[in-house]
């Protein structure tokens, strides 16, 4: 392929239009008289303002007489005194009722369902049981591994716990899905 000059090569002259961009529309220079003469219009107003205001303060009236009011003495005004009707029986008695009830309250007891233990793996090879307990010690908590025999052969458990209450394991599970162990359960303590 042969080597192309772009230097040699002449500029284009006509640019494509971006059909995006929108269109301005050149404003025609304003002309000289139109702004002067809306300024002398403005100076004239503010100066018939002024010499207005002075004008009517040197012109002002000098005997300006107060109006005299007669003040009248006010008339004694019988009092005429309501005569109240009396207050009707209540025909209602709940409200008595309400102020003298006692209420029974209904004893019950919370019951503890008892400590929680967590799971958090179960292997069938002792090494990778061993390699969780060793990652939940990092995360700062102590784990067992515990080894059961099922129908399907021995599994290695590993298990946190005892718990007091659930919410402290769940605290614990939170701590350890922070530090990537997941899939942690928590089952009452067997």
């Amino acid at each position: 392929m042969a080597h192309q000059d772009y230097v040699a090569r002449p500029r284009a002259t006509k640019k494509k239009k971006n059909p995006y961009k929108p269109k301005t529309k050149k404003q025609p220079a304003a002309q000289g008289i139109k702004p002067m003469f809306a300024l002398a219009i403005m100076v004239l107003l503010i100066g018939g303002f002024i010499f207005g205001l002075n004008y009517m303060s040197d012109n002002a009236p000098e005997n300006v007489g107060v109006a005299e009011i007669e003040l009248s003495t006010p008339t004694k005004k019988t009092v005429v005194e309501d005569i109240l009707p009396e207050v009707p029986q209540e025909k209602w008695t709940y409200m008595d009722g309400l102020k003298h009830k006692e209420v029974a309250v209904g004893n019950y007891e919370v019951k503890e369902k008892g400590p929680y233990a967590m799971q958090c793996g179960s292997f069938r090879n002792l090494q990778q049981a061993e390699k969780l307990k060793a990652n939940i010690a990092f995360a700062g908590f102590g784990s067992d591994v515990r080894k059961t025999t099922g129908k399907s052969g021995v599994w290695y458990k590993v298990v946190l716990g005892p718990f007091e209450r659930k919410r402290m394991a769940e605290s614990a599970k939170h701590k350890l899905k922070r530090n990537k162990i997941n899939y942690c359960q928590i089952w009452l303590w067997t």
